[in-house]
């Protein structure tokens, strides 16, 4: 059983492909990561939105510090692949 019994499946599975891929995120995912909260609760739907503090704590505690917290550190992470790719 989860410990984070109350995110969506769907988040879970597409933070993960952006850990482990660096693949992009929706646009609602992304304000999560990018800890804009404002535009993640503008842009949430019905599930999403009641669920959004146990995403953030899914987010805070179980992805990697350098993955999330700001556009940069986003846009650093997804350029990461990029980068492993051409080396």
């Amino acid at each position: 059983m989860s410990i984070y019994p109350v995110c969506p499946e769907r988040l879970t599975t597409a933070l993960l492909r952006y850990v482990d891929d660096r693949i992009p995120t929706g646009g609602f995912l992304k304000a999560c990561l990018e800890n804009d909260l404002l535009q993640a609760a503008c842009t949430a739907d019905d599930e999403c939105r009641l669920c959004l503090p146990e995403i953030m704590r899914y987010i805070a505690n179980e992805l990697p510090s350098a993955c999330w917290g700001s556009p940069s550190k986003v846009k650093e992470w997804l350029r990461g692949k990029r980068a492993q790719a051409s080396a």
